[in-house]
């Protein structure tokens, strides 16, 4: 495969409001959060001639349920030469990027803006609850419901191995919650946790309990690349793609042979690495798609910070917390920060390398090492699909 090292970089990052919004659509989110990158990146709507669209599974609020990338340039007025819909589930903002670069490296698209939104608090049932098995049929029989009843199974046979427990996922919870608690567009940002407070939530499904748990959240992210060259004349500090990867096991959780590693984590992240040139020694933090805690632990696992049931040691004593030797997931992650499918860690490390995080910013700001390169995972379906990208500043 050809390296795409330094070829392409990102410049900008859009945000919208996040939380429970009444009244708006997952597209609504989508066009905010893509005006939001394009001026943040200092360009104008007419720069923009590519765009990369992951629809949420069901908007009630647009005509056939689903977000459609012509239907956002029409809302905004985009004249383009490139566009699609594609979705990984929570692996395709790492695997958008793959495609962004093949386009703005061979001439499809000058400047190619990805997005996701969704707004699924505005009083309907959750459309997870059909794609991951629902209440009908052999699934909802046995009490199989949703996202958490897979993670959790995979979590139970972690324990009935000895590897992990709750020690270890209250650590992440409680770091994570540490960054939320300094970034104000977080949903935890005024909400300190103890692992006390870990302890006493309420078990959700076994062994999973409530803060073991991403959020569910109305709001929109969106990102823009363009090529290394063209990075350099725009507003802020270019981000730079040095690597990517991507491991698909794709087999049903409840006959997969991967439920306590190696995940598509594995592969994906030796490939990145490999295109990127590095070890995983020059890391300097990582942005890890966290859906559940265990993800987090069983991820940086596959990737190769530590062994099997090494993750009690390197969660413990703040380590990945402000202040910590290597940070985590510095907004708050899925866990604390905000739902927004992969778009969540991979702006996250655009936003840190920038320069821009506030007062969670790595550096001297929080006691922690200035990063130079951040590795960036995203996982769909349950450990179904992985994607992972390293970024430099």
């Amino acid at each position: 495969m050809e390296s795409l090292r330094e070829k392409v970089a990102f410049v900008g990052v859009g945000y919208t409001p996040q939380g429970r919004i009444a009244g708006r659509s997952a597209i609504s989110f989508h066009v905010e959060a893509i005006k939001n990158a394009i001026d943040d990146a200092g360009l104008n709507v007419e720069d923009i001639d590519g765009l990369l669209v992951q629809p949420e599974p069901y908007d009630p609020m647009h005509y056939d349920g689903l977000v459609h990338p012509w239907s956002i340039a029409q809302y905004m007025g985009l004249n383009l030469r490139f566009c699609a819909s594609q979705t990984t589930m929570g692996a395709t903002a790492g695997g958008m990027v793959l495609h962004a670069a093949a386009a703005v490296i061979y001439g499809m698209a000058d400047y190619v803006v990805c997005s996701y939104g969704e707004a699924p608090l505005g009083g309907r049932l959750s459309s997870t609850e059909s794609y991951y098995g629902g209440s009908e049929g052999v699934f909802g029989t046995y009490g199989f419901f949703g996202a958490s009843a897979g993670y959790a199974t995979a979590a139970q046979k972690a324990i009935s191995e000895g590897w992990t427990s709750p020690d270890t996922w209250s650590d992440i919870a409680v770091n994570q919650r540490q960054w939320a608690n300094l970034n104000p567009r977080a949903m935890m940002y005024q909400k300190t946790m103890t692992r006390e407070d870990y302890f006493n939530s309420r078990l959700v499904t076994a062994p999973f309990r409530l803060f073991d748990i991403c959020q569910v959240s109305d709001s929109g992210r969106a990102f823009i690349i363009t090529t290394a060259e063209r990075a350099k004349n725009l507003r802020h500090r270019p981000v730079y793609v040095m690597g990517l990867g991507q491991g698909h096991p794709s087999t049903a959780i409840m006959q997969s042979n991967y439920m306590t590693g190696p995940t598509g984590a594995k592969i994906s992240g030796q490939k990145a690495l490999e295109m990127a040139g590095l070890k995983l020694k020059d890391i300097d933090a990582c942005e890890i798609y966290d859906c559940y805690t265990y993800t987090v632990e069983l991820t940086l696992q596959d990737y190769g910070f530590y062994e099997s049931g090494g993750g009690k040691a390197f969660f413990a004593n703040g380590r990945t917390a402000p202040g910590g030797a290597f940070p985590v997931n510095t907004s708050g992650g899925l866990l604390s920060e905000v739902y927004q499918m992969g778009f969540t860690p991979l702006t996250e490390a655009i936003v840190q390398l920038q320069g821009n995080a506030g007062e969670r910013q790595l550096g001297e700001k929080t006691n922690t090492k200035e990063p130079e390169i951040i590795m960036v995972s995203n996982n769909g379906g349950i450990l179904q699909t992985h994607s992972t990208v390293i970024v430099r500043r």
